[in-house]
């Protein structure tokens, strides 16, 4: 009876760690861990936008060259320096001209034209050249911005001018030859060249002021020929067909490209073409007065003229002003230059003016 009673009492306590153990493990097996969720799904922490730089400050130039109206960062208070340059055709291409602030084209005897360039605001270190000599009206031109002369020889004129006045000239042939020198592939007469080192240096050595009051023009970024007649191709006959002059204009850079004899008109030292952003072609009288066949050009008396500047032309006069200089007028009014170089066309007022310009 006793075995009978402990086997199930040992039956019992089985069955009860038996249960215990099954409902230990069901409820381990009913409990959930939570996985971490996938880097893909996780909320990245939020990127700052790099904000686009602020644009630059266009600050406006501390100064403008009187010539050209052009900016500067430095002022431009050289005297200026008009040389005399030829412009024969075996003295093609020429040097400097593209650093010249303005430049006047005007007749010669025997019906060749000479380039009287004036270089004030550009500081470089090229040649300007070939040099030739001078005439009593390219003396009243370059004088005209206070300039000190440049030339080699001149006219009996012209000598008695600069001597009997005292004008500042500085001349390769009588009193300054040491601040020229002779190029080897020209022949001479072509091939006499300076710069603007020597020629302030000989301007210094002879005692010339070397500031002087500068003529100013007004500039304007819309020029005066809005209004204007088209001109985006301009031709200027002079007298010899080796000397017709065109221009062509690109709207683009708002300057137009000489052609001499329907070549281009390039610069010997860059090979580019010489441009300028405006014309300015003056009517007046001109005279042949001796058997050499030197001429006078009356430039005091005034006369009509043409502004051409963005491809557009406008008929005005031109006038000597009060202080010598040739202004561009209309209406009572100075027209103002688009901010760049102007170049200057003087032709016969015969038989008519308009024969020696044509645009189109």
């Amino acid at each position: 009876m006793f075995d009978r009673i402990w086997n199930r009492l040992r039956l019992a306590v089985g069955m009860g760690l038996t249960a215990i153990l099954l409902a230990a493990l069901l409820a381990g097996c009913g409990e959930t861990t939570e996985e971490p969720k996938p880097l893909t799904d996780q909320t990245p922490p939020p990127v700052e936008e790099e904000q686009p730089a602020p644009p630059p400050v266009e600050t406006a130039p501390a100064y403008v060259a009187p010539l050209t109206g052009a900016g500067l960062q430095q002022e431009a208070v050289k005297r200026p320096i008009a040389v005399m340059i030829n412009n024969y055709s075996a003295a093609r291409p020429q040097s400097g001209l593209p650093h010249a602030d303005m430049v006047w084209e005007v007749l010669a005897e025997g019906g060749i034209t000479r380039l009287v360039a004036i270089f004030q605001s550009d500081e470089f270190t090229g040649p300007i050249g070939p040099i030739r000599s001078i005439r009593p009206y390219l003396i009243s031109l370059g004088e005209s911005y206070g300039a000190v002369l440049a030339h080699a020889g001149g006219s009996p004129d012209g000598y008695a001018i600069l001597q009997r006045q005292k004008k500042p000239y500085l001349d390769e042939i009588t009193n300054a030859g040491s601040y020229f020198w002779r190029e080897k592939f020209r022949k001479a007469p072509h091939n006499l060249y300076s710069d603007l080192e020597k020629l302030r240096a000989g301007a210094e050595k002879k005692k010339y002021t070397s500031t002087t009051p500068i003529p100013t023009y007004p500039f304007s970024a819309e020029g005066a020929t809005a209004a204007g007649t088209a001109a985006t191709n301009v031709e200027i006959k002079f007298l010899l067909k080796d000397y017709k002059v065109s221009y062509v204009y690109d709207a683009v850079q708002n300057l137009y490209a000489r052609s001499i004899k329907d070549k281009p008109h390039t610069d010997l030292t860059t090979e580019k073409q010489l441009t300028t952003t405006n014309i300015a072609v003056l009517s007046a009288t001109h005279k042949v007065y001796d058997d050499v066949g030197r001429l006078e050009i009356d430039l005091e008396s005034g006369g009509p003229a043409i502004l051409i500047q963005l491809g557009k032309a406008v008929d005005c006069t031109w006038e000597r002003g009060g202080d010598g200089v040739i202004r561009l007028m209309k209406d009572g009014k100075e027209l103002p230059f688009v901010p760049g170089k102007t170049y200057y066309h003087v032709v016969p007022n015969k038989p008519t003016f308009a024969e020696h310009v044509k645009l189109s």
